[in-house]
């Protein structure tokens, strides 16, 4: 499924989140692209394409972000 322009129509990014410990003793999290799900031709369910499998399992699928260039989201405080 694409647009007029050739690019994926109602694709997400997804993510692996890593929390730390930062210097200052606050935890905080690395957002690490490792893919991108889209929908089936059909309309039913998605494709779901990853360079990378996180360790502790948890994927985060989030749409582009409209604001930015390259669809990323700059604050991505979930």
């Amino acid at each position: 499924m694409t647009t007029q322009n050739g690019n994926p129509a109602n694709h997400l990014f997804a993510y692996a989140v890593e929390e730390y410990d930062a210097a200052n003793g606050k935890k905080a999290k690395t957002w690490t692209r490792i893919g991108v799900a889209f929908p089936h031709k059909d309309g039913t369910g998605l494709n779901i394409q990853l360079r990378a499998f996180p360790i502790d399992g948890r994927i985060v699928l989030l749409p582009p972000d409209p604001a930015n260039a390259d669809g990323e989201h700059s604050n991505k405080d979930r």
